[in-house]
């Protein structure tokens, strides 16, 4: 149920989209403690964006989990950036992460929910 949406202003190319992918899978499987088969991680690059009036290297990413805690958030922040600032080039200081914790019963899947 952890799902990672990420969006950027930076160009990937297929190769660089399919190793993102899977890190952000493996980290957010890690960082939340759940099962990999349930991580949703989305992708949406090249993207017409600006951050603090400049359209250098940005990304704006949306984390939701549920029993999602402020401490995972924080470790999920510190993991996130560093891995987009490595790969990516984008500065830690250019990526806005918005942490969502949502109830099991709010969340669908396979025709129910997780409450």
């Amino acid at each position: 149920m952890p799902l990672l949406k990420l969006d950027t202003n930076v160009t990937l190319d297929t190769e660089q989209k399919s190793k993102m992918l899977g890190e952000l899978s493996q980290l957010m499987s890690k960082e939340t403690g759940k099962p990999e088969r349930y991580v949703m991680i989305g992708i949406a690059e090249n993207n017409a964006m600006l951050f603090a009036g400049s359209a250098a290297p940005l990304a704006y990413l949306e984390c939701k989990s549920i029993g999602l805690s402020s401490s995972q958030a924080k470790n999920l922040s510190a993991s996130i950036c560093q891995l987009l600032n490595t790969r990516l080039s984008i500065p830690q200081d250019r990526i806005y992460i918005e942490f969502s914790n949502c109830p099991a019963d709010f969340w669908g899947w396979n025709g129910s929910t997780f409450g």
